[in-house]
Formats: structure tokens, sequence, C-alpha cells
């Protein structure tokens, strides 16, 4: 099996939202913390301390069943700008051991610190220091996974959360391979880890030895790549400048809006703030997105392409609420509204395959009556 010779970091903050809640006020440290929006108006839970998640409390539920579960839950509304800041702090500390760092949130990232600042030969010696400074500068605590690629090293700094530190040396690689489940492969969900089980797949290696063709029904093209990830290959570098793909907002509502003029109004906010946001970054966007949730959680989208790329306002709110009429909108009631642009682009790009834009690190409202996705 081959395995390139890199030593990758994944750093991941533990609990990110909630812990630093917890370390600016002392009176929420050992309680269960759930930073997001108010369980009265359908706010959903942004991130959850330690003390909540042992009671079943994650990201992404709804707050109303977050009290239900932990009903001496500690509500925070969050507080993004203090978090970027935080996370300004930490990435800098990042960046003094590499230049090659890749964001992927505000509290996680990717480095690759085969050659770095401390001339340190061993990933797990670079891993074990940054920890250190994290907790000195911010105090805070940070999961780490030390591997020989990206997609080892995402899963080994959840390995042991909070604080922990997992290396997976290429000689245990194949060891480690053999301890997975199906649905620790990138990409695989609940519900793609259904039909694989169904093929008799439990494991990750199993995905070795099935058949190519039966493989392909289940997940398409992307099967290639999933066998490639079960051998424990994957070559991707660590890149600094991550393409930016989509920009997008979304509101839930506190309640469900049947009106199909009121939906339309929303739409047309959401879309001109995305125009917005693509004139303060010089971009333009190929695609537009609209995302339905009805009352009974059942979730639609539906895209627009165009061959030429725009941030012409109006363009953009014509083709979204154009989206509207392909769903259920004004007959079924609907209690979240999204609006996105996909294949962003800088002017002058000439059509064809998109020239995406370089990741930049903006916070996400996440559990309040406007998320940033």
């Amino acid at each position: 099996m081959a395995v390139v010779d890199r030593r990758i970091l994944h750093i991941d903050m533990d609990a990110f939202y909630a812990s630093v809640e917890q370390r600016d006020n002392v009176a929420l440290r050992g309680k269960p913390v759930a930073v997001g929006g108010d369980p009265r108006s359908r706010g959903v839970v942004c991130a959850a301390s330690y003390e909540a998640r042992a009671f079943g409390v994650r990201s992404a539920i709804p707050m109303a069943r977050a009290v239900r579960l932990c009903p001496g839950l500690v509500v925070v509304p969050p507080r993004f700008a203090t978090y970027r800041a935080v996370s300004a702090e930490v990435f800098s500390l990042f960046r003094d051991v590499t230049p090659l760092v890749e964001p992927l949130s505000l509290d996680e990232a990717y480095l690759d610190v085969t050659n770095n600042a401390w001339r340190e030969p061993l990933g797990i010696s670079v891993a074990r220091r940054l920890k250190a400074l994290i907790r000195e500068r911010t105090g805070l605590t940070a999961s780490a996974g030390v591997a020989p690629n990206k997609f080892l090293a995402k899963i080994a700094s959840g390995w042991q959360k909070p604080d922990g530190l997992t290396v997976i040396p290429p000689a245990r690689v194949e060891s480690f391979l053999q301890r997975l489940p199906v649905d620790a492969l990138w990409g695989v969900g609940p519900v793609t880890a259904r039909r694989l089980r169904a093929l008799g797949i439990e494991r990750l290696v199993d995905v070795r030895s099935t058949d190519a063709d039966a493989l392909r029904r289940v997940v398409g093209s992307q099967a290639d790549w999933l066998c490639q990830l079960a051998s424990g290959i994957d070559p991707r570098p660590v890149e600094p400048n991550r393409p930016r793909k989509s920009m997008g907002s979304e509101v839930t509502f506190p309640t469900d809006l049947t009106d199909v003029e009121a939906i339309v109004h929303e739409v047309e906010l959401m879309a001109r703030h995305a125009a917005r946001w693509l004139a303060r970054r010089d971009a333009l966007a190929r695609t537009v997105t609209v995302k339905l949730r009805y009352a009974d959680f059942t979730t639609v989208t539906r895209s627009d392409s165009h061959r030429v790329p725009t941030r012409d306002a109006d363009q953009i709110v014509a083709r979204a609420q154009g989206l509207v009429q392909r769903t259920e909108a004004g007959r079924r009631p609907v209690r979240l509204v999204g609006v996105s642009v996909h294949n962003l682009v800088r002017p002058g790009s000439a059509p064809g395959p998109a020239t995406w834009l370089p990741f930049d690190l903006d916070g996400s409202a996440c559990g309040t009556p406007a998320d940033s996705v």
C-alpha cells in the first residue's frame, strides 16, 4: 500500500464556542452549556459543551430539543466577534510553525509540518508543542491527529477528544483502517452507510473487496475515491488558500410560512444579501440555489446555473424567486428558507471550469435567525 511520506496534522479546538463561553464566564464552568438560538423561537445548537453532550445535546439539533434532553442546559447566544478573535490567535500560532495551513472553519485546520520552523522531525512533537501553546495563549484545549495524509489525520483528531493526541504512523495505517466502520469514509453519511451495509459493507476495508459496479450504484462517481481512502491513500495536499465554492444564508422562522408572497419576499432579501457579498469580494457566481425546509422537516433544494457568471442583484433575485416556483411553497408550510450562490469566479474569467476564489474565514451565524452556511 502506497503511503506518501508526509507529516499532516489536523487540529480541532474542543467544543470551541462553548469552551470560549466557559472560559470567559466562570459561572458556566462545569455546567452543560449550549451556544445558539432561543429555544422558544426555533433556534438551533451551534456548539455544546462536553457536559451538555453527555445528555445527547449536539450541534445542529433544535435548541428546544436540547433543552428537553438536558433540563439544566444553559443557553448562551453566540458572540462571533469573540470567536473570530480567538481563532485569529490560534491560526497565528499555526502559521508561525508552517505556511502550509488549510483552514476548514474558525476552529479547525490542516497543517503540513513535514518541514516546519521548529525543525521538529516528528509530527507528534509539533502537535504537542502547538497544543501547549494554544492552552497557554488562549486557555483552551485542542485535539490533534497526526498522520501521513489528511483523511487519516482528520479521523485521528477525533479519536480521543477532548484534549486528545492520536498518531497514525505509516507502519500502523493498515491496522488502524481495519478498526474503522464504513461511515468513517469521507462523504458517507447515515443514508449512504445504510445502503452500503445492505451490500454487506460493514467496515471501511470491506469497500476494497466490493464489486465495483455494485459500489457505483450506491455512491456513483465517488466509488474510485472511496476505494482509495479505504486503502489509506489520500494524495491531496494541504492548501493554504483553500477554494471557497459557495456563500449563502438561511432563516428558520418562529412560525411556519404559508403565504408564498412572504416566502418570495424572504428569498429576495437573502438573494440581495448574496449579491452584496459578491460585490464586496469582487466575485461573480454561476449558480443560484434555493433551499426550503417544510414543517415536517423535509428539505428540498433547487438550483439554476448559467454559463455566464453574475453578481447583478436583480438577476440573482429573479433566478432565486423563479426557483421558489419549482417547490411546494404556498401549498406546504415552510419553516426554513435559504439562498446561496455557487461556482464563484473572478471577473474576466472565461466561460468554462470555475476559477475558485481563495477561502476566507467568515463567522457562521449558526443557531440564530440568519444562519450563514
